[in-house]
């Protein structure tokens, strides 16, 4: 535990719902880092937007020269090399931030426990400095419906992605906890609340 505060990562399949699981437990009580939130901050960082600028130009910035964060996905995602590229220039910049967090977090004496919502916590090897891991499992229908919705990908674009992550039966299988994610919030609140007892009664 960190100052005494268990650190409690998120993983799961994409579409899974693990950011909807982290707020859960921020409802009760836990400090939610939110990975993609600090990524959006580092996008707003003028040392990273020139960086961004020297490599690939204007393509991936809009017309009031903030980050095309669509634009950067699809260079990445077709260039491993330049999805390492940009993975080293961030995660320095991501990790400072998620410290700022936990001090804050650890300071704070009416949170019980930090939340990390990381999408690659375990490719990333964030895992590592995690108590315990709880898996966000749904089916993939499920899955599949709600990122073609909310992202509007297509069923190829999400296969393509999934095969750059750890398949889920690895990440299920490295985790401690799971928690199933259906359309039933009751049902999904109920178990991230005896998971967190349970975490705390440790």
């Amino acid at each position: 535990m960190f100052h005494g505060k268990p650190i409690i990562g998120i993983a799961g399949g994409i579409g899974s719902g693990k950011s909807f699981v982290a707020r859960l437990f921020g409802e009760l009580g836990c400090c939610v880092i939110h990975a993609d939130d600090q990524v959006r901050a580092a996008y707003d960082d003028p040392e990273i937007r020139d960086t961004l600028r020297q490599w690939w130009g204007p393509q991936v910035f809009k017309p009031d020269r903030s980050i095309n964060r669509p634009a950067v996905a699809q260079l990445i995602f077709s260039d491993p090399e330049q999805r390492i590229r940009l993975e080293q220039l961030l995660h320095p910049w991501v990790a400072r931030q998620r410290d700022i967090e936990m001090e804050r977090a650890i300071a704070d004496t009416n949170l019980k426990a930090i939340v990390w919502d990381t999408p690659l916590l375990f490719e990333a090897g964030l895992d590592r400095d995690c108590d315990v891991v709880v898996f966000v499992d749904a089916p993939q229908e499920l899955r599949w419906n709600r990122v073609i919705q909310s992202r509007g990908w297509t069923e190829s674009e999400l296969i393509r992605r999934e095969k750059l992550q750890w398949g889920l039966d690895k990440k299920r299988n490295a985790s401690h906890y799971m928690v199933v994610n259906t359309a039933d919030t009751t049902a999904c609140r109920s178990q991230v609340r005896e998971i967190l007892s349970r975490i705390l009664a440790n």
